[in-house]
């Protein structure tokens, strides 16, 4: 899939990211027909130890047998300190990496966990080659990887994105959770604002998006409505979905309005106009003073906006 851009940040659209157990063919295949932005199939904690090695190849014939148009493509394998974890590029690169848009890499600790991943890409990709270069996603789950969250956001230039696993964090910090993603109202504020700030400030520090993680109780959507509106505000790009009643909601709370959208495009509009016809570094808009912070503001709007498939209106 093609980016869309605001300035050195690039969007791929994953306003809702389609969680989809590779153990099940039925779910594969379901997918594709549904509107969330990203499909990743996963390998990792949906799939049994048992049924691994079947899932690789539940995911081969998925994407051998699908048409995923415009959405994002992407399959999380298992970590990189695991058995699995090799074989799982090894035997679902080499026959359809054509197909796939990233790898997601889950419980990145180091910021070797993702260059071992970054190089043995390139070999598949050297030995079979692709022309196109796969992308990395990692995943950012307990105290070690929160420490290294700068490293590993520097890593490699394959690396697209970070996100936010709740549950494991939860689990590695020792928080009463039993709920993965829930809100905890006895805490007096938001017990996972730091930790989203903090990955969301290393990601854009390296030009890249921020994912918030799952919301487990899928039949709660005021409650993953609630989370996800936190996140937004805070900048983020988009949230995982584990329900396809999840999916518009995340699509709707991840992207500018219509109305947001075209007042984005006139400002850029604007102040190009501004700055190179009339040579002003600040011009009225409407009611309101536009500057180059305007701009900036206006570009990531825009850029979202785009990526979500949205289209000018003109007045």
């Amino acid at each position: 899939m093609a980016y869309t851009t605001a300035g050195d940040v690039k969007f791929r659209a994953r306003r809702s990211c389609l969680s989809v157990p590779a153990s099940s063919p039925k779910m594969l295949g379901k997918a594709p027909g549904l509107p969330a932005d990203e499909i990743f199939m996963d390998l990792e904690d949906s799939v049994a130890p048992g049924e691994k090695e079947a899932a690789r190849k539940n995911i081969v014939a998925a994407l051998k047998d699908n048409d995923y148009g415009n959405k994002t493509v992407v399959v999380r394998i298992n970590g990189v300190y695991t058995h699995w974890c090799y074989r799982d590029i090894l035997e679902i690169v080499e026959p359809v990496g054509d197909k796939i848009d990233c790898i997601m890499i889950p419980k990145v600790q180091w910021a070797s966990d993702v260059t071992f991943v970054d190089n043995l890409l390139r070999m598949v990709e050297e030995t079979n080659g692709f022309e196109k270069k796969i992308g990395i996603e990692a995943q950012i789950e307990n105290g070690q990887g929160l420490t290294n969250i700068d490293e590993i956001a520097a890593s490699s230039e394959r690396l697209e994105t970070l996100i936010f696993g709740p549950g494991d964090m939860a689990a590695a910090m020792g928080m009463p959770h039993s709920t993965v993603g829930q809100i905890v109202d006895s805490y007096p504020g938001d017990h996972w604002h730091w930790i989203l700030m903090r990955i969301l400030v290393a990601a854009r520090n390296r030009n890249l998006q921020a994912i918030d993680g799952p919301y487990a109780a899928v039949r709660d959507a005021d409650g993953f409505r609630e989370v996800a509106v936190r996140s937004r505000q805070l900048g983020y790009d988009g949230k995982w979905v584990l329900h396809p009643d999840q999916i518009a909601i995340a699509n709707e709370i991840f992207a500018p309005s219509q109305e947001e959208y075209d007042r984005a495009e006139d400002i850029l509009e604007a102040y190009q106009k501004a700055t190179t016809e009339e040579m002003k570094g600040a011009v009225m808009f409407g009611n309101e003073m536009i500057d180059e912070a305007s701009r900036k503001m206006a570009a990531v709007h825009a850029a979202q906006g785009r990526a979500a498939g949205l289209q000018r209106t003109k007045s």
